[in-house]
């Protein structure tokens, strides 16, 4: 893949990079890789929705949704306004298996284990509080309607 001047130079922008590691950058085939397949993630929209809650202590329920770009982040005025930081870290897994299946031209959303659960709380019924389970989804962008959340 030919990178143009102007993809270097966004490149070594984005990331503040200097002409030498840029350069770095640009010799790791892998990257010149993703690059050619990133367009099409950024028109995705990764959405991480809850389909169990219960004991929740940051009240997360069932239809709530998170929402990330295809480069996994978080878009903050779409989803709610108080997410808790143990759900979000237990969804990184999740996000990074898409994004590494659309890079290897597979559709993230063949993703055979495509759920994960707050991996700070075990539930009530084992001496925790409570339980959040949550599946991922990849979509196109312009399907899905973005609203701003308020909580």
């Amino acid at each position: 893949m030919k990178i143009s001047d102007k993809m270097v130079e966004t490149i070594k922008n984005n990331f503040g990079y200097t002409e030498q590691e840029v350069q770095i950058w640009l010799e790791n085939l892998r990257n010149k890789d993703v690059l050619s397949k990133s367009m099409g993630l950024l028109s995705k929209t990764i959405v991480l929705e809850v389909v169990k809650s219960h004991g929740c202590n940051s009240q997360h329920k069932v239809g709530d949704k998170f929402y990330f770009d295809g480069s996994g982040n978080l878009l903050t005025k779409f989803s709610p306004k108080k997410i808790c930081i143990h759900a979000l870290s237990a969804v990184e897994p999740l996000i990074f298996a898409a994004n590494e299946l659309y890079y290897a031209g597979a559709d993230p959303n063949e993703m055979r284990f495509n759920r994960v659960d707050c991996m700070a709380d075990v539930g009530l019924n084992c001496g925790g509080w409570g339980k959040v389970v949550m599946e991922i989804k990849v979509e196109d962008r312009k399907k899905i309607k973005l609203e701003r959340k308020q909580r």
